[in-house]
């Protein structure tokens, strides 16, 4: 089998291994084959295809472990407002009428603002979740995906029966996809009682997949869990058998030491949104601590409407500096820890194991970062670069199963000019939409 070599200036292959200077990445058809320095590659590997991408920094791809894709057509309508306020009042009046058509030019905005960022998988719960995964699969990322479930009629499916059997067919479909996996997705423990909590929990258990919930998000949840149940979300999802191996926590932000060490002995992941739990007043999700506690914790955009941008390069970066300046400890968080949480950590909470990591046998799924830029000279410390200084739109290039989705800042798989055509449209359906609401 043919072989491509990528050249770099720096190669980061995963958080616990040092930048490579000058590096080399040797793939062989999905898969990373061999990493090292040109010096030793270059010889070992001749008469093969070489790209020299000079001046710039392969990484792995990110992993953004939760959002709303479809939710970029939502960006800005409703803004400075408490969670259940932008919910209650704003968010699920208009979700009420939202299109299939919506969904999925909103999910195909959403992704080529993922890849621009450098994100090659990702986990989403919205809506029309088959047309999120129809804009996935021409886009050319891999996902995590499931069809949000409430207790309330969803305009997606109805009634919640159909949505367990949605889910359920979905699951079937795609268990042998090579880039689609489905996670089972109860909204809350707010808008799904228990009796719908155990359906779910039942149907991750026959299929083996992943629980994805929202959880222990703000002040309020808690006390409404308090007050119908009398327990900590985590202790009632926990006591329905919730609290496993395969929970994709998402938010923790309410967690006290208890909460943690359920969550750490039963083997539990979290994904956490430092910038929509800011942007939101829900507060800080205390991060040190659950690492501490052994827990696997990704990182996560949240949707485009509540952060309200998709760029994990920044989440990075916000979820670094906020637990140094609470803690006033600027080694409490390093730049390693939250590279591993946007990387490998993000792969393993949403069941892909083989990627994440830039090392012989794991997908060839990786960003390449634009050194030319001013904010990102000079090239010291090149993880510390990415980490705190790299933003959105300055990755050049993403490859994802050793295929080229993007190429010199273009996407080579969808059209953007028609993507944005449509988006204004549906942006003029939602203003008639918002008028007659207030009309």
């Amino acid at each position: 089998m043919k072989r491509l070599i990528l050249c770099a200036d720096w190669l980061i292959t995963s958080a616990e291994r040092p930048p490579i200077h000058q590096g080399a990445i040797v793939i062989e058809g999905k898969k990373v084959f061999d990493v090292g320095p040109q010096s030793e590659i270059l010889p070992r590997y001749p008469n093969h295809k070489i790209l020299n991408l000079q001046h710039k920094l392969i990484f792995p791809g990110l992993v953004n472990a939760h959002t709303h894709a479809p939710m970029s057509i939502f960006r800005g309508i409703a803004e400075d407002l408490p969670l259940m306020t932008w919910l209650r009042e704003y968010i699920w009046p208009v979700e009420s009428k939202i299109k299939r058509e919506w969904v999925y030019w909103g999910t195909k905005l959403a992704l080529i603002e993922m890849v621009r960022s450098g994100i090659t998988l990702f986990c989403d719960m919205y809506l029309f979740e088959p047309e999120v995964i129809r804009a996935t699969e021409e886009v050319g990322l891999k996902a995590l995906l499931g069809e949000g479930l409430f207790d309330f009629p969803s305009p997606g499916y109805g009634p919640l029966e159909k949505g367990l059997k949605l889910t359920e067919g979905l699951l079937q479909e795609f268990s042998r996809h090579p880039k689609i996996k489905i996670a089972v997705s109860p909204h809350t423990l707010y808008t799904c009682s228990p009796e719908t909590i155990k359906k779910c929990v039942n149907l991750s258990e026959r299929y083996n997949a992943p629980l994805h919930i929202h959880l222990a998000e703000n002040s309020e949840e808690i006390a409404e869990i308090r007050k119908r149940y009398g327990k900590h979300p985590v202790e009632l999802l926990d006591e329905l058998g919730g609290v496993n191996e395969r929970l994709l926590a998402v938010h923790c932000v309410k967690l006290g030491e208890r909460e943690i060490e359920i969550l750490s002995k039963k083997g539990a992941k979290v994904a956490s949104c430092p910038e929509s739990n800011l942007k939101l007043g829900s507060g800080i999700a205390p991060i040190p601590k659950m690492l501490s506690a052994g827990l696997c914790v990704a990182l996560g955009t949240d949707g485009p409407a509540s952060n309200n941008d998709l760029d994990l390069l920044s989440e990075m970066r916000t979820a670094s500096l906020i637990h140094k300046g609470l803690a006033e400890d600027p080694a409490i968080i390093s730049a390693k820890d939250v590279f591993a949480m946007a990387t490998e950590n993000g792969a393993l909470a949403l069941h892909f194991p083989d990627t994440g990591k830039l090392l012989p046998g794991y997908r060839a799924d990786l960003a390449v970062l634009d050194l030319k830029k001013e904010n990102l000279q000079p090239d010291y410390n090149p993880l510390a670069l990415l980490v705190y200084s790299a933003k959105a739109g300055q990755v050049s290039d993403v490859m994802v199963d050793g295929e080229f989705i993007m190429r010199n800042h273009q996407i080579l798989t969808v059209d953007e000019v028609l993507i944005k055509e449509k988006i204004h449209e549906i942006k003029e359906e939602i203003l008639q939409l918002l008028k007659a609401r207030r009309g």
